[in-house]
């Protein structure tokens, strides 16, 4: 297996407002809240430790999930995409999201301030872990990864020319670092092993950008980029339908499992929280 993410020190937490449940095709609103940068300002990687509290709190805006309930799978049963959610959800503290049940160990906002540098470092191991994605379900060693193909909601691309235009800004564009590296040879390592643990990533990458990862790259922009929106978080089409076509087709693919095959695939969640949220980590060091 690939190593298990280190622990981050993290006096400090990002709190969204989780999204409710509204009618297909709208979307919640997620606060972020930035204040001033904190005097010591690095956020360092502990070697081989626990992850912690703090840290899947934050995961929690890396993870968000999707802003409406799917639509109905099969007859009598529940669609499996609203299993992913609500367990999703459920890592959620109380002040995040009226269905979490964590107790919440630090403030509900913290107050940080973005860097173009951490931001780079964020956009990078972003970019490598959706190449990773893409790279896998192009491969399809597993035949249902193939119907995750061109869904739309690829973003290697877009990042790499979000990375080209900080490049021509005068920018020195980082190598991935261990965040980066280490999520995506896990991805790697379950599509082979483990395919009904590498969706419960592949959902909570995809649907968490298109929620809480938006209002990151909005706050962010307004900090740091004089609003500019990068090609990270454009989409071509209706950005609603494209999500529900790949809900229709993760129920689709899931109606085949057994249920202890949907209950493996939803146990990994959290874990996707954690390789997630310290991909975000690097916005604010």
């Amino acid at each position: 297996m690939a190593p298990a993410p280190a622990s981050l020190s993290a006096p400090r937490a990002i709190s969204l407002l989780a999204p409710a449940r509204v009618s297909p095709g709208r979307w919640n609103s997620v606060s972020v809240s930035f204040a001033a940068r904190p005097k010591t300002g690095a956020v360092s990687l502990a070697p081989a430790a626990a992850v912690t509290t703090a840290q899947r709190r934050l995961v929690a805006a890396a993870a968000a999930t999707e802003m409406a309930p799917a639509a109905s799978g099969e007859e009598g049963s529940k669609p499996f995409v609203e299993e992913m959610r609500a367990v999703a959800m459920k890592l959620h503290t109380k002040d995040q999201a009226r269905e979490g049940e964590k107790e919440p160990q630090a403030p509900p906002v913290a107050k940080w301030e973005p860097s173009v540098e951490g931001y780079l470092r964020f956009l990078v191991d972003s970019r490598l872990v959706f190449k990773t994605l893409e790279d896998i379900v192009d491969r399809a060693a597993v035949p249902w990864y193939a119907e995750f193909r061109n869904t739309g909601l690829e973003r290697s691309e877009a990042l790499k020319k979000d990375l080209e235009w900080f490049k021509e800004q005068g920018h020195a564009i980082p190598e991935p670092s261990d965040p980066g590296t280490t999520y995506a040879s896990l991805l790697e390592e379950l599509s082979e092993k483990d395919p009904q643990a590498f969706i419960c990533h592949f959902y909570n990458v995809y649907f968490a950008h298109t929620a809480g990862g938006r209002m990151i790259g909005k706050k962010v922009s307004e900090k740091i980029l004089n609003k500019k929106e990068l090609e990270f978080y454009k989409w071509e089409g209706n950005l609603s339908q494209l999500l529900q076509n790949v809900r229709d087709k993760l129920n689709q693919v899931a109606s085949s499992w057994s249920r202890e095959e949907k209950d493996h695939c939803l146990e990994e969640t959290e874990k996707s929280f954690t390789y997630s949220g310290q991909l975000l980590r690097h916005i604010f060091t």
